[in-house]
This record gives structure tokens, C-alpha cells and sequence, in this order.
């Protein structure tokens, strides 16, 4: 699920792409139903005009904006791809409003140039809701660490995630950002994560994917 490539033939029916955005390469990612051509656009980081491009070449159509939490590079477009779609900002954990509501702040702090927006979701989640991408139900998962409100979507009948910056392939969600905390984030992915099943593949915030299993086996930070 690299660069912009649908990968059907993983998922089934729920399709996914990746759309590299912001100077930090975030993952921002469009999930959808081949059918349906119904979907979502996860962590709309920035780079707006990429993203509606990407969703232009899928033919699709999104029915809601998903964060996984209030970072620059995951939430920074959000408001500004609301704009243009009209749809839901959904999550992430309220824990993170302080974050989403100082994603300019955090523009200047990055150095990084404008377009980046503070971010007020229309619907806050919390670990045990459900949200519906292109009609595939993804259960929510709060896995604090990498930041207060991280959130993660879980489709276990097609046996994907959707991390966001929880866990890499080979890494883990850096801790020395406000609200960070290494305990937190191992216990998350140790205590909610691995224990789904090691043929779980994911797709992460930054880098390639990878699957449970191989990070459980492998992932210096998890042994």
C-alpha cells in the first residue's frame, strides 16, 4: 500500500491508498469500498490539492475526514479538506484538543510555511466506539503514548489497522512531544494491539507498512 496503488486483492472489497503529504511525508490515507466507491480520507496532514487529486483519480466519494490525532502532519488540512467536501471531521480521542486547537502554534514551532489550520472535529471518539469507512465497520481503539487522544481503527474481519503514528514497520511512535509517554504508548500497543492477532497487517503515519506478527518478532522496541 505504497504511493498511490489500490491494494484489493489484501483487503477484499475495502481498498486503501497512500497520498505522502506535509515536509514530515505523512501518510495520508484514502480507505474505500470497491463497490460503493464510498470512503473516508484518514489524516489529512496538508497538501490539500494532492489529496483531492488522489481522490479525483480513485473516483470515489468520502463521507467523512478520520484522525488518528492532533499532530500538524496528521491534522493540519483537515478543516481546509472539510472546505471543499462538506463532511464530518470524526475524532480523535478528546484528549487531544488542546493539540488540534494549537496546530498553528505548532506550525511555528515545525518552521514549517503556512496553510496549516487548527482543527475542530465534529465528533470526538473514545477506545470502545465504531466507525463506518465505505460501509466496513472499524472498531476504535485509544491508545495514548505517542499522543494524549491517539486513536486507531481496527477492521478484523479483513484483519487491518489503520495506527496512525502508534507503531511502524521496525519503529514506534516518538514520546519527547508534548503529552508523550513511552510507558503509555508500549503499554498500548502491547495491551490492545499485538493481542488481535499476528496476521493483522497496518498501514502507519509514516514509512511502509507491515503486520503484527513481524513487528511482534522483530520491533526492537518491543522486545
Amino acid at each position: 500500500m505504497n504511493g498511490q496503488a489500490a491494494t484489493e486483492s489484501a483487503l477484499g472489497r475495502l481498498q486503501a491508498a497512500i497520498v505522502p503529504v506535509t515536509p514530515f511525508q505523512q501518510n495520508c490515507t484514502l480507505l474505500w469500498d470497491s463497490v460503493s466507491k464510498r470512503g473516508a480520507v484518514v489524516d489529512p496532514g496538508g497538501d490539500v490539492e494532492a489529496i483531492l487529486a488522489a481522490i479525483a483519480r480513485a473516483g470515489i466519494t468520502i463521507e467523512t475526514i478520520l484522525l488518528t490525532h492532533g499532530h500538524i502532519d496528521h491534522a493540519g488540512g483537515a478543516e481546509a479538506l472539510k472546505a471543499v467536501l462538506g463532511v464530518d471531521i470524526v475524532g480523535p480521542h478528546e484528549a487531544d484538543r488542546g493539540l488540534l486547537e494549537g496546530i498553528e502554534r505548532q506550525a511555528e514551532m515545525f518552521g514549517v510555511p503556512g496553510g496549516f489550520r487548527n482543527a475542530y472535529p465534529d465528533r470526538w471518539l473514545k477506545d470502545g466506539d465504531t466507525v463506518t469507512i465505505g460501509g466496513h465497520e472499524f472498531a476504535v481503539l485509544h491508545c495514548p503514548g505517542h499522543a494524549p487522544g491517539h486513536v486507531v481503527f481496527v477492521n478484523e474481519r479483513a484483519r487491518f489497522a489503520h495506527l496512525g503514528d502508534v507503531l511502524f514497520n521496525g519503529s514506534v511512535g516518538r514520546t519527547d512531544l508534548p503529552g508523550g509517554d513511552h510507558a503509555a504508548l508500549i503499554a498500548s500497543i502491547k495491551q490492545k494491539l499485538l493481542p488481535l492477532g499476528d496476521d493483522i497487517s497496518f498501514v502507519c503515519g509514516h514509512g511502509p507498512g507491515s503486520t503484527f506478527g513481524r513487528e511482534r518478532q522483530t520491533n526492537p522496541f518491543l522486545r
